[in-house]
């Protein structure tokens, strides 16, 4: 069952309440099958399950591919062993799905299909996804896929945000997880029209880690773009960055491009503002 931070303030008797909420709305769904990315919310909402579901009832679901960071895969390994979660570890193929590879503006819902019909194929359970309430205001063609699979987002049910997952991470004595930054997949970082090459993506994952360890910006994304490498940081971390120390990462980041066939010799690199979902390009 879960462990809950004891305090008799307000604030943990609502995060009570909706953690109890979301126990209500995955009863009657068991056995669940639980799409699990390795970042807060899937991990959270496995975690959950598993502790407050009966014995063998909710079974966990990764996929791997070049998309997908090693250290995500790791994370949910780890997790697995500590939780005692059944899971499932598999390539949902989306690499080889022209659909997808071609980058279109709802590549997302190419890459969601594979997913939710992989775990369809292995699972007779109820596929739950950790979509939370914040989500539903942003661009999101993987929710139309997980309509066709009658995905169940119990985050959405419960009344969720993300900032309450974060506090019932906490609340799980999952405070690692609960500081972990988002992390779309790496493919959501080329802008639209450009192919999807596991090279690519190889490329913009050594970016954002040689960044993240000169910087250690709150965030951070590498977007592949015509013609042009930006990076994204936050406001703050953007107004430090100085211009010597802008040229000093654009040279080494031109350094690692060197021996990525996929990146244009001509690649200027940039420093951007986040701007959230900025490499998809709609007409």
């Amino acid at each position: 069952m879960t462990r809950a931070i004891k305090s008799n303030d307000g604030q943990t008797q609502e995060a009570a309440a909706l953690e109890e909420q979301l126990i209500q709305c995955l009863q009657p769904l068991r056995p669940v099958a639980i799409a699990v990315s390795g970042g807060v919310d899937s991990l959270t909402l496995s975690t959950l399950a598993h502790r407050a579901l009966p014995s063998g009832t909710s079974a966990v679901f990764h996929a791997v591919s070049p998309a997908v960071p090693a250290e995500a895969t790791a994370r949910v390994r780890d997790f697995a062993k500590q939780e005692g979660w059944y899971l499932t570890i598999f390539n949902a193929g989306e690499f080889e799905n022209e659909a997808y590879r071609s980058n279109p503006v709802n590549r997302c819902f190419h890459c969601k299909h594979n997913l939710y019909q992989g775990i369809n194929q292995l699972s007779g359970g109820t596929i739950l996804s950790g979509t939370n309430r914040d989500d539903l205001g942003e661009f999101r063609p993987g929710l139309e896929a997980a309509r066709l699979f009658n995905v169940r987002h119990p985050y959405v049910e419960a009344g969720f945000t993300k900032a309450d997952v974060r506090r019932l991470a906490a609340r799980l004595g999952l405070g690692c997880v609960a500081e972990l930054p988002a992390a779309p997949c790496l493919a959501s970082r080329v802008e639209t029209g450009i192919r999807i090459e596991a090279e690519t993506l190889r490329f913009v994952h050594r970016v954002e880690q040689l960044v993240a360890a000169s910087l250690k910006p709150a965030v951070l994304r590498c977007r592949i773009r015509s013609g042009a490498i930006a990076v994204e940081l936050d406001p703050q971390t953007l107004a430090q960055l100085a211009h010597d120390g802008q040229l000093e990462l654009s040279h080494a980041i031109l350094r690692l491009a060197e021996s990525v066939r996929t990146i244009p010799a001509h690649a200027e690199v940039r420093f951007e503002p986040y701007r959230v979902g900025s490499a998809f390009l709609r007409a």
